[in-house]
C-alpha cells in the first residue's frame, strides 16, 4: 500500500484522518505478551474482580496505540515523533468491539515544529466515546513517500473456543454413547478420554479381544465399563442404534469401521433412526485468530446436495449453533461470487435460502447468500465489495456448494491455519460423533462436548 506523510507545512488546522479496528481476543493476549501486563481484567477467560464473569476489558494502553497508529500511518504520518499525549477514558471497550480512532488537527507552533490534535477513540457499533485527549507531536519536514510492509504475522495457537466448549459441557450429566467397533487405540482412546472428562459414558460395542488389546497397548484400565459383544462391524452398528431405540444411549460414536457402515445402520427404513431431516456432517472449528467459533456444513456426507437438502443442511447447523451458545447464528451460503449467477448453481441455491430464511422455512438464524469466502468472514473485504450485511464478514456458519468445497475447506483450515475440528452428523434422533484418525486429544473432547450440548438443549426442549 502506498502512504504518503503530511509534512509541517502542508498541515491544515481542522483537517482529520481516522483508522478502524476489531479488537480480538488474540490483540489481548499478544498486548498482555508484549506489554507484560497480565492483569486478568484484561484476558478473555479470566475473572478479574471476583464476580463470576471474564471482563475482557481491552487495556487503556492499547486504546492509546490506536491513536498513535492514525498519528505514525496518516497524519502526520511517516516522521512523526510523539512529545506528549493526553487520555481521558469514558467507557470500556471489549474484545470483539470494532474500533475507530481519529486524530484533528487543533494548533501548529511555527516555533518547534510542533503539532497539537484532537485525539478520540469510538465505538462503531454505538458510537460511544471510549477514549478521548490531546496529543502534540513532532511533524515531518520532509515529504516521504513509501510502500507498508507487512509485518511478520502472529498466530496465538491456544484454542479457547473449544475450551469454553468444555467448561459449558462439564456441569451436564455424562451423554451416555453407544461406540461402535472402538477396537484399535485411537478410537478407544477417544472415548475414555472423554469418559474421564465425565462428557461421556461409553458404552463399547464391538470384538472384546481387540478392544482389550487396545485398551493394553493404551495402559487404560476397562473396569466398570459396559462391553457388548459384537465382532462384526455392521452387527455392532446395528446393535448400537438398537440401544437408542431401548433408550440406554443418547448419542453413538465412530469407532474403528468405515463411516458408511455406521450410517446404513442409522438409515435403514426399518430399525434406523431417521428423524425427518436429511443427515448432515458439520464440522465444528475453532480457527487460531478468529474471534468466535467456525461451523462448516456439509464436508462428509452429502455428495452434490440439491436445494432440499441445503435446507436441511442449514437448519441442521443452525440448532447445532444455538445449542452452543450462539444466540443468533449467522450463516454464509458461499459460492465463488457475491453475486446472483443463473449460470453458477450454487449461487442460485444460495439466494433462494437466504429468501426462505426470510419468510421463516428456515428459523433460527440468519442467512444470507451467495458469499464468496473472503467477504463471509473478513469484514474489510465485505465492506471493500460494498455488502451490507449481518452476516457478512462475520458468518458464524459456512454452507458449502458440496462436499468436495466443504473438505477442502475444512482440512485447508487445519493443515494451513492451524484449526482444531470439531465433527457431528444431525439429522437423526441422536448426535452421531465422528472423529478422525488424525484428530488430537482435544478434537476429540471437543466433539463429545458438542454433542453433549446438542442433546441437552433436545432434551430441554423436549
Amino acid at each position: 500500500m502506498k502512504i504518503e506523510n503530511r509534512t509541517f507545512d502542508e498541515l491544515q488546522i481542522g483537517e482529520s484522518q481516522s483508522l478502524r479496528r476489531l479488537c480480538t481476543q488474540d490483540d489481548l493476549l499478544v498486548f498482555a505478551n508484549v506489554s507484560g501486563n497480565h492483569n486478568p481484567m484484561h484476558l478473555y477467560d479470566l475473572d478479574g474482580d471476583g464476580d463470576g464473569q471474564p471482563e475482557a476489558f481491552v487495556p487503556g494502553m492499547f486504546l492509546g496505540s490506536l491513536v498513535s497508529a492514525v498519528l505514525g500511518n496518516l497524519l502526520p504520518g511517516a516522521g512523526t515523533l510523539y512529545r506528549a499525549q493526553s487520555l481521558v477514558f469514558h467507557n470500556h471497550a471489549h474484545a470483539g468491539d470494532e474500533l475507530e480512532s481519529r486524530v484533528t488537527v487543533t494548533d501548529k507552533s511555527e516555533k518547534d515544529f510542533t503539532v497539537t490534535l484532537a485525539t478520540e477513540v469510538r465505538r462503531l457499533r454505538d458510537d460511544a466515546l471510549i477514549v478521548s485527549g490531546v496529543a502534540v507531536v513532532e511533524a515531518p519536514r520532509r515529504k516521504l513517500n513509501y510502500s507498508s510492509h507487512d509485518l511478520p504475522g502472529l498466530i496465538v495457537q491456544r484454542h479457547r473456543h473449544f475450551e469454553k466448549l468444555l467448561k459449558q459441557a462439564e456441569p451436564l450429566a455424562a451423554l451416555v454413547t453407544a461406540v461402535v467397533s472402538p477396537e484399535e487405540p485411537n478410537s478407544l482412546g477417544g472415548a475414555l478420554l472423554a469418559r474421564a472428562h465425565t462428557l461421556i459414558e461409553p458404552i463399547l460395542i464391538g470384538d472384546p479381544g481387540r478392544i482389550a488389546t487396545a485398551a493394553v497397548t493404551l495402559g487404560a484400565d476397562l473396569t466398570g465399563l459396559e462391553i457388548i459383544a459384537e465382532a462384526d462391524p455392521e452387527a455392532a452398528a446395528r446393535r448400537a442404534v438398537a440401544l437408542v431405540h431401548a433408550g440406554r444411549a443418547g448419542a453413538l460414536m465412530k469407532g474403528h469401521l468405515h463411516t458408511d457402515q455406521l450410517l446404513r445402520a442409522v438409515l435403514d427404513k426399518a430399525l434406523g433412526l431417521r428423524a425427518g431431516r436429511r443427515l448432515t456432517h458439520i464440522f465444528v472449528m475453532d480457527v487460531p485468530g478468529l474471534a468466535h467459533l467456525l461451523m462448516v456444513t456439509d464436508a462428509a456426507i452429502n455428495i452434490a446436495p440439491d436445494l432440499r437438502t441445503k435446507v436441511d443442511i442449514v437448519q441442521n447447523a443452525i440448532d447445532l449453533a444455538l445449542s452452543l451458545g450462539i444466540e443468533l447464528p449467522k450463516v454464509g451460503v458461499l459460492s465463488a461470487v457475491e453475486t446472483v449467477n443463473p449460470d453458477m448453481p450454487s449461487s442460485m441455491d444460495a439466494a433462494l435460502l437466504s429468501k426462505m430464511a426470510e419468510r421463516g422455512q428456515i428459523t433460527g438464524g440468519l442467512v444470507d447468500g451467495p458469499l464468496a469466502m473472503d467477504n463471509a468472514v473478513d469484514i474489510a473485504a465485505a465492506r471493500i465489495k460494498g455488502i451490507s450485511s449481518a452476516v457478512a464478514g462475520r458468518a458464524d456458519i459456512l454452507v458449502v456448494p458440496n462436499l468436495d468445497a466443504g473438505n477442502m475447506l475444512a482440512k485447508q483450515l487445519t493443515y494451513l491455519a492451524h484449526a482444531e475440528a470439531a465433527g457431528l452428523v444431525l439429522g437423526a434422533r441422536v448426535p452421531i460423533i465422528l472423529n478422525s484418525r488424525a484428530d488430537d486429544d482435544m478434537a476429540r473432547l471437543a466433539s463429545c462436548a458438542v454433542a453433549a450440548l446438542y442433546q441437552a438443549r433436545g432434551m430441554r426442549q423436549g
